[in-house]
């Protein structure tokens, strides 16, 4: 198993990630398929560029098995924080420490990263196995934010954690 820092060279490579994260766990991310779908791989390719992101990727034999982001804050008073983004793992892998190693690399290199305190996620509320893995690794709610997404059919309240460096 590979661990590294994406590219924009792993563009199709994520943007393929991406779409099967959104069919397969549409209620763990605020994004949805069909607008995900409407955009070219071009945002996919601006999205890894971006300066102040950085998406971490889990490759075997070349195929990106799993995935997460960390975001930093780039306003002066808020440039301690950092935030937890799209953390996924195709299922065939899971239940083999795949996200834990994934979140171990993000670990290691928001820790180099000068100033930064702390990392912030939000998870849905009903993702049992996802706050699990946060909890055993660090992180600690501290609220909840009721009715954070919503779709047709109902809203989704997210668990707010932090974890400090």
């Amino acid at each position: 198993m590979e661990f590294r820092q994406l590219t924009i060279k792993d563009t199709q490579a994520y943007y393929d990630l991406r779409i099967e994260a959104l069919k397969n766990n549409p209620d763990a991310f605020a994004t949805r398929l069909e607008d995900a779908l409407k955009n070219p791989i071009e945002k996919t390719a601006q999205n890894l560029a971006m300066k102040n992101a950085y998406t971490f990727g889990a490759f075997s034999e070349g195929r990106l098995l799993g995935n997460v982001t960390l975001v930093r804050n780039l306003a002066p008073k808020l440039h301690h924080r950092g935030s937890v983004y799209a953390v996924y793992v195709t299922p065939s892998e899971r239940g083999k420490r795949l996200a834990s190693r994934l979140m171990h690399q993000l670990f290691e290199f928001a820790k180099k990263m000068h100033g930064l305190e702390r990392l912030d996620l939000a998870v849905a509320s009903e993702n049992k196995a996802a706050i699990a893995l946060y909890e055993q690794l660090g992180f600690e709610k501290y609220g909840t934010d009721p009715q954070a997404m919503k779709t047709p059919e109902k809203y989704i309240d997210e668990n707010l954690m932090v974890k400090f460096l």
